[in-house]
């Protein structure tokens, strides 16, 4: 596969040059990065990121529901870490520039009330696997785990408050997302997200 991959980028320029690399909507053609190899002008174009995957195999038949399982789970929640990233960078610009310990706090309370309101019914149906999938999900989003974001947003004694409460039902704030290890399955059904393939 590799050496397909490469040979189709070695013969990319070729490709290129046979069907004109003309922008129709620019009289001058197409701009590009290039370097210079031996006296050969030879265009540099940077692509996405892209990955590419095998088929999953399974050993039986319950490995494969597992997997079923966890891409419907996974499908469910990650719109709401995307939202939680989105809205963790917009309080953190609010705020940035807030002086005042108090007005933080009322900022935060209105924030929280205000999703509460637009995502609480919609998040207490959640089950608890897919509650324990959020959590990662939005260390995944916003690059803190929700022990640090509650610390950080609403003090040190709600976070533990909150850590507390949530260890009655198993679940655990602290928990951080590896997507080398043992998260790799979700890092895998998110970029398949990403990209459209599932």
């Amino acid at each position: 596969m590799k050496f397909i991959l490469v040979g189709l980028l070695a013969l990319l320029p070729f490709i290129s040059s046979s069907q004109g690399i003309l922008n129709p909507h620019d009289a001058e053609g197409y701009h590009c990065s290039a370097i210079v190899v031996d006296g050969d002008t030879i265009p540099v174009i940077y692509y996405d990121e892209i990955y590419i995957w095998g088929n999953k195999s399974f050993r039986n038949s319950a490995e494969s529901k597992q997997w079923e399982r966890l891409v419907r789970n996974v499908k469910k929640t990650y719109p709401y870490a995307k939202l939680a990233g989105i809205k963790f960078n917009e309080y953190n610009q609010k705020m940035a520039d807030v002086k005042s310990e108090k007005v933080k706090k009322d900022m935060m309370k209105q924030a929280e009330a205000e999703l509460e309101a637009q995502f609480g019914g919609e998040l207490k149906e959640l089950t608890n696997t897919q509650g324990k999938i959020l959590l990662k999900l939005i260390d995944r989003q916003t690059s803190n785990c929700s022990y640090d974001i509650v610390k950080e947003f609403r003090g040190r004694f709600r976070a533990f408050f909150y850590q507390s409460f949530a260890r009655i039902f198993g679940y655990n704030l602290k928990v951080k997302y590896d997507p080398l290890g043992a998260d790799a399955d979700i890092e895998r059904i998110v970029l398949m997200i990403e990209n459209g393939s599932i």
